[in-house]
This record gives structure tokens, sequence and C-alpha cells, in this order.
């Protein structure tokens, strides 16, 4: 048998020398047959040996190692102590669950997560999708005597770390314990744990059920290498998992025509006001408001003109007295029919008419079906600005039809692909290379198009979960917006210059020329980025706006009025790379109109 190096014969930084490396192990073939593209993810307290052991093992099976700590610090230009200290443990715990998503979604290795990691539960959820789970479980007088020396645990420093290691075990070791596999991690050579761990995987694998078939990942990843002709389901179901306020958003064609029923079951007994616009009323009211009345649900309609114009206080003032004037009571429902302007509108007029009435999405807009009708921001305009007088209030069921999207005029349709492309390049890597490969398929309404649908709406509803009022990563979903707001702003709304998911376009493929710039993201990255929103048809640059004319100065003005601005520092989503995008607060201004500059080539 290979014989191990312990910690001793590592170099400084904990990395082993390549001799010292075993080699692959004979049952390394059926362990990797086995794991069906599964990583094999190392969890456990600081001290438990991960690195050292996960490395010896990627080794004995062939397969690549990741320390997913050194990966958050080489993504942040910092140490982990260093972001403690700067940004707080809620920044690391952030970066952290993004790092490790993006590693799952690479294809099989081993990796090291830090001892916080599988505390969070989206990340432990991730982890069983997309990989095998096992805990390095060690005694507190182990863990002390590994790290008391060690200055690079920003949770020791304190003035007991004994106590705070036997805190945190008592914290951890339950959830520890819902690890797929357990190996008591003890002194002496590494080679033992690391012919342990492939003896169990080896002997345990094949006995369990959630193992014989592929993970997700990899489910996605063969689908994508093959046409996407397939039927898609009748009836897609995405949950939002709000607790009390939980909803769901239904996904499929024809759908609308069912409204009736959902709503009766959902509200018993109450009344509808359905807002809608010119254009949308046209086409799909009368078709919603058959299904209710097939129902016995009374509706009184209310129409507005199409277009962000709508999206003002006078517009709004109008709304609200209609649906009073309606003789619509506080358990009465508020139904939006129509794209964001409409979802926004009727949304903020449902969340302050009689302190609250409920309310339901209808979106009939690529756009509003993945973005704006999911998650509970509702807005009206300012003369400062886009969404500025708003509330977040969630609806109680949204219904995402994608056949009213055949009304749709191409310009409109391309625009709502932006924010699928969107949810690919924030954490969604493999989900952007789909795109790239099946977006004929989703322009010309095939099956792709409901499985691009849930794919954004399952990402923006698990961020909705985790970070329902924009405290933290909800932010996120604004890859792109700071840029694409402003140019909105300067071009006073007007739908024929430039429409919400075209200034989105720029925004990103801007997010990523800047992030490039700085040297955050690869310059193929950013080429790739634009490459893909030219070939659907999208603009990518802010001189492709008809009639632009602004200046530098005035675009870097109108970013002034973004709702990230805090304390008067400019907040950017800016990228690593594909699915990698990370919240960059405080981004000088200078930086920011030197690229604007090079942007307009003054």
């Amino acid at each position: 048998m290979t014989q191990f190096p312990d910690a001793r014969h590592a170099d400084p930084h904990g990395r082993a020398r390549a001799d010292d490396m075993p080699r692959r192990d004979p049952r390394a073939a059926q362990i990797l047959n086995l794991l069906r593209g599964r990583s094999l993810v190392l969890v456990g307290m600081m001290g438990a040996g991960k690195t050292s052991i996960g490395r010896r093992l990627a080794a004995s099976l062939g397969i690549g190692f990741v320390d997913a700590d050194v990966e958050i610090e080489n993504a942040a230009g910092m140490t982990i102590a260093e972001i403690f200290a700067r940004h707080g443990e809620a920044y690391f715990r952030d970066g952290e669950r993004r790092v490790v998503a993006r590693i799952l979604g690479e294809g099989p290795k081993v990796v090291a997560t830090g001892g916080g990691a599988f505390m969070n539960p989206v990340t432990r959820q991730r982890i069983a999708d997309g990989g095998v789970s096992i805990w390095l479980k060690a005694e507190a007088d182990v863990l002390l005597r590994r790290v008391r020396k060690r200055t690079n645990r920003p949770l020791l420093h304190t003035q007991d770390p004994e106590d705070t290691i036997k805190r945190l075990i008592e914290e951890r070791y339950p959830v520890y314990a819902q690890a797929d596999f357990t190996v008591i991690s003890r002194d002496g050579p590494h080679e033992y744990m690391v012919d342990s761990i492939i003896s169990t995987l080896n002997d345990t694998l094949p006995n369990i059920a959630r193992f014989a078939e592929p993970p997700a990942h990899a489910v996605a990843a063969q689908a994508s290498s093959t046409p996407a002709a397939q039927e898609a389901p009748a009836r897609i179901t995405v949950p939002v998992e709000l607790g009390s306020r939980r909803y769901e958003i239904d996904i499929g064609k024809g759908l609308l025509a069912e409204a009736g029923a959902t709503i009766a079951r959902l509200a018993p007994g109450a009344a509808c006001a359905i807002l809608t616009d010119e254009n949308v009323a046209s086409h799909h009211l009368g078709t919603l408001e058959q299904s209710l009345a097939a129902h016995g649900i009374r509706s009184e309609r209310i129409i507005v003109k199409p277009g962000e114009a709508s999206k003002s206080w006078d517009v709004f003032a109008r709304v609200c007295d209609e649906i009073i004037g309606s003789r619509m009571e506080r358990r009465d429902l508020v139904v939006a029919l129509g794209g964001g302007v409409v979802g926004d509108l009727g949304g903020f007029a449902a969340s302050v008419i009689r302190r609250g009435m409920r309310f339901v999405q209808i979106p009939t807009t690529l756009l509003a079906q993945v973005d704006s009708s999911v998650g509970g921001k509702t807005a009206i305009n300012s003369d400062h600005g886009k969404n500025l007088v708003g509330a977040f209030y969630q609806p109680i069921w949204v219904l995402a039809d994608t056949g009213t999207l055949a009304t749709l005029s191409p310009r409109e349709f391309r625009a709502g692909y932006a924010e699928v492309a969107k949810y690919g390049l924030i954490d969604d890597a493999p989900f952007f290379a789909w795109l790239e490969r099946h977006w004929p398929e989703v322009f010309n309404h095939g099956p792709a198009l409901s499985e691009a649908i849930a794919r954004s709406c399952r990402s923006k509803a698990a961020v909705v979960a985790r970070d329902e009022t924009e405290q933290g990563d909800r932010a996120l979903l604004n890859l792109g917006h700071t840029f694409g707001h402003a140019l909105e702003t300067l071009t006073h709304f007007n739908s024929e210059r430039l429409v919400h998911g075209e200034g989105v376009a720029i925004g990103m493929a801007c997010a990523y020329r800047f992030s490039a710039k700085l040297g955050h993201c690869p310059h193929e990255d950013a080429e790739r980025v634009e490459s893909h929103l030219r070939a659907v048809g999208l603009p990518a640059s802010i001189k492709d706006i008809t009639g632009w004319n602004a200046g530098p100065d005035a675009i870097l003005e109108a970013m002034y009025q973004d709702k990230k601005v805090e304390r008067g520092a400019l907040t950017f989503i800016l990228a690593q790379g594909i699915g990698r995008s990370f919240i960059a607060k405080g981004v000088p201004a200078a930086d920011v109109l030197s690229f604007l500059q090079d942007e307009l080539g003054r």
C-alpha cells in the first residue's frame, strides 16, 4: 500500500508536494462509476483534516481537488480573516454559498468546504443534489490541538478558543450528522482515512437508492447535449417558500382558461379587480373574464395605456380610485393581467388599498413571467428615476401561461429573454451554456421555452426565499440594472428608443466589460456574453440606443439615483466569470467614469 505523508511533509501553505501524492487507487474506476458525476464533499469543523485528506483522496481517485475557502480567497483577493474583518461573517457566507454552488456544477471532484458551509440549508440541499457528503468527525481536544497555533481562523479569535470550539460542536454536529457518511478523524497517517473512505464508498454506494440516478446537473448537461425536442409537461409548478405566505408559480400553455378554478379555490367568495393594459385586454382579457364568470366570480376591469409611462403617480391614483369605486373589499383580489408595468402598478395598488388587498399575478410577457411577477417587488417611477416609490408585497399566486407569449412582438420577446439569460450569468453557468445551445428553440416557442421559464423562476424563488427584502444576495438579481436603469432614465422611459429588457441586456454586457476592465473577469467571458446577446438580436452597447447623445457624466449622475446607492457610494453587480457574479460596494466614481468614456469613445 502506498505510504501517505503526514502534515509535516506539506509546504507552508498546506499543499502536499507532488511526489507525496498517492497513486490512483485500483478501486477508483468503480467509485467514479458509482458516483455518476457527483462530487465528494468533505464537511466538518476547522481542523478536521478536510484539505489534507481531500487532496490525497482526490489523487487516489484520479480527479481534481478544490478547497472552497481558497476559491473564496482568490475571488475576493483577500484572506478569509480579512473578509471577516472588513465585511463580516454574513458577507463571507454569501460568497461561500455561491462558490460551493459553482463548484458542484463543474463535474466530479473532491471538495473541501469551510466549517460553516454545511450549516446553510440551501448549500446543504445543493450538496445533496449534486454531491456525496462525508463528515470528518473529530473530538474537541483533537480539533483544538490542530488549530491552536493557526492565525487564519477568525471564529477562534476569542478569549477562550476551547469554549468556542465546544459551542460550535454543539451547534454544528447535529447538522453534520445529516451527511451521507461519517468518518472519524483521528491523528495518524492520512492513508488510513483515505482507505476507509474509499472502502466505505465502494461497499455502500450501490445500496443507496438516491445514487442510482445521476444528479440534476448531470441530467441537465446530458439534456443540453441532445436536441431539446421532448415534450414539456403541461404544467410546471415552482413554489416560492415564504413560510405562511408561501405561494406557487404555475407555468404552462393554455392555463389562463383555468384561472377561475384556481382563484375560486384560493379565495372562496372573493371578487376580482382586473388591471390590464389596452393591448393585453384585446388579446387575453375575455378569456380571463369568462373563466372567472364560469366559477361565479364577480370581476371588474381597469384598463391603462401600455408602456412605462403608466407607472406614474397620476395613473396610480386613478387605478386606486377605480378599484375602490368598483366596491372591492379588503379580502377581494387585485389581478394584474399583463407585463411588468401592469404587475408593478397593480401590486403596489394592492399593497396600499384598504391597507392591503390580496393580489394575483398573471404575467403575459416573457420578462414578467421570469422576473417582475415573482418575488413581490412592486413600484412606480419618479421623475428622479425608475421604481423609486413602491413596496415589497407578495402575490398569493402567479400564473404564467406560455401561450400568451405568442402575441408578443419579436422585440418584446427578445427583451424578456435578457432576464432569462441573467439567471445563467448570476450563478448558473450550466444554464447559460444550455441557453447558448437552445435559444433558437426558446424563440420558436418549443418545449425549451417552458423549461427556460421554469429554471429562471426556480432561481429567483430560491433567492427570494433567502432574502425577501433585498438585504443581501437578492441584490444579485440586479445584474445589469445599475447601467440599465440609468439608460432608461436618460431616454425618459421612451419605449420606442429603449425598453427595459434591452436596457438590462446593455447593462449586463457593460457589467461584464467593466468587470474585465477592473481585472475581475476574463475578457473572453465578457466577449462571450456580448456575443450571445447579439446572437439573439439584443443590443449590447450604449451606442446601440437610437439617438443616444448623453455623455459619461450624465450617465454617472443618473446612476446615483439607483436604489443600491448607500451613503452616496455606488454599488454594482459585477462578475468574476460566467455564472460568478458578486456585489461590489463602494465602486469609485472615477473608475465608472473612465469605463463610460471608453464605452462612448470619449
